[in-house]
């Protein structure tokens, strides 16, 4: 058997890479992530973009984004006031991670809403 407390094990709680795969595995974080891609955003934008993320559900995944290094957030002197949000370099390292998953998701997802038919056909009470 493998030794499950080996040094780097994402799943054990105090291990750096648990804490940012929960961070990315977050609902709103990939989105938020993907969204930013092309360059930076305005927080209007943003919420315009992504289809069903409310501002407050918005703000608070960027902020935790910003927190955690992978999000900047610009605040410009302007009136009416102006804030871009753009991806760091560490969250630019994301941009490929989230290709791949967007091309498995795109490539599966029939297949899986179609298991998900299936698996409620079988149990009605589930």
């Amino acid at each position: 058997m493998g030794d499950f407390s080996a040094p780097g094990d994402v799943f054990l709680a105090d291990c750096p890479a648990r804490a940012a795969v929960e961070i990315i595995a977050d609902t709103w974080t990939v989105v938020v992530v993907y969204a930013l891609t092309r360059g930076p955003r305005r927080h209007g934008e943003l919420v315009d973009l992504i289809g069903g993320i409310s501002r407050k559900m918005l703000t608070q995944t960027l902020r935790k984004l910003e927190r955690n290094g992978l999000v900047w957030r610009k605040a410009y002197a302007e009136v009416p006031p102006r804030v871009e949000y753009g991806l760091t370099d560490l969250g630019r390292t994301l941009i490929e991670p989230i290709r791949v998953l967007t091309t498995w998701a795109e490539f599966n997802g029939s297949s899986v809403l179609d298991a998900e038919e299936s698996f409620a056909r079988a149990n009605p009470s589930a």
